[in-house]
């Protein structure tokens, strides 16, 4: 039953996501939104694995897509807000 909860919790995060980069207009704001999937969905898939399954192999490899997952889509998010900003595809900040 609780593996249920925290994949509604997956689901749930994806559709607000969606809901968010639907109604946001600027690149930097929809790039949040697709950040925050990559760190929800992770974290509510890793939780359910481990409330399913406990401590095994299976878990272990989850953590371990989720945190090269992490870790690489903050490279990635930083990486494509850079060039946007290097390309003047931003306003100035002042």
């Amino acid at each position: 039953m609780i593996v249920w909860v925290f994949v509604a919790v997956a689901i749930a995060v994806a559709w607000l996501a969606a809901a968010g980069f639907a109604r946001l207009r600027e690149p930097l704001d929809r790039l949040h939104c697709a950040t925050f999937v990559n760190a929800g969905c992770g974290l509510a898939l890793l939780a359910a694995s481990l409330a399913g399954d406990g401590l095994s192999n299976r878990t272990g490899n989850i953590l371990l897509v989720v945190a090269v997952n992490l870790f690489g889509g903050a490279a990635t998010s930083y990486s494509i807000g850079r060039a946007l900003r290097v390309r003047g595809s931003l306003p100035e900040i002042e």
